[in-house]
């Protein structure tokens, strides 16, 4: 019988969705069944790049989606951003120990077959669209999430 792995994901930060996202790919390759559910900031790590819906949103949805990132790789570090400059010299670093970056790693889970959930109430309060994000993404209620959770073998909370 295989393990289950569920992350919460609530932060918006490059090195937080970075570690989810490296968590969720070395699960994955134990065998072990990976759900991550995207509530708040999180859905900023979902979200599919250049996919800009201006359609059926309010002004604030739409200026809340213009000045948000609109890809893993445009997210800000959580220390030591710096106005970008900290997380490019962290990128260089990765580069340089040629180490993957989000996006491979976001990509590698995708084809992992990890389930990617987002918060409904969270989707809707931000003005987000399912078509804002990667197709992957199946937007449910928080009593599916916790459904889920609480089958899960380890939770974290990210």
């Amino acid at each position: 019988m295989s393990k289950k792995l569920n992350l919460l994901v609530f932060s918006g930060d490059y090195d937080k969705a970075l570690a989810a996202l490296i968590l969720a790919n070395g699960a994955s390759e134990l065998d072990m069944e990976v759900t991550i559910f995207c509530a708040f900031w999180g859905l900023l790590m979902v979200r599919e790049e250049n996919k800009f819906q201006a359609k059926h949103k309010s002004f604030f949805e739409k200026m809340f989606s213009m000045f948000t990132p609109n890809s893993a790789e445009k997210l800000a570090l959580s220390r030591m951003n710096m106005c970008g400059v900290g997380k490019g010299m962290l990128k260089k670093m990765m580069k340089d120990k040629e180490k993957p970056m989000l996006k491979d790693f976001l990509d590698g889970a995708r084809r992992k077959g990890v389930k990617f959930y987002g918060c409904k109430l969270s989707v809707e309060v931000m003005g987000f669209k399912k078509e804002d994000f990667i197709p992957e993404l199946e937007i449910i209620e928080v009593y599916q999430y916790l459904k889920d959770a609480s089958e899960s073998d380890i939770q974290l909370f990210i």
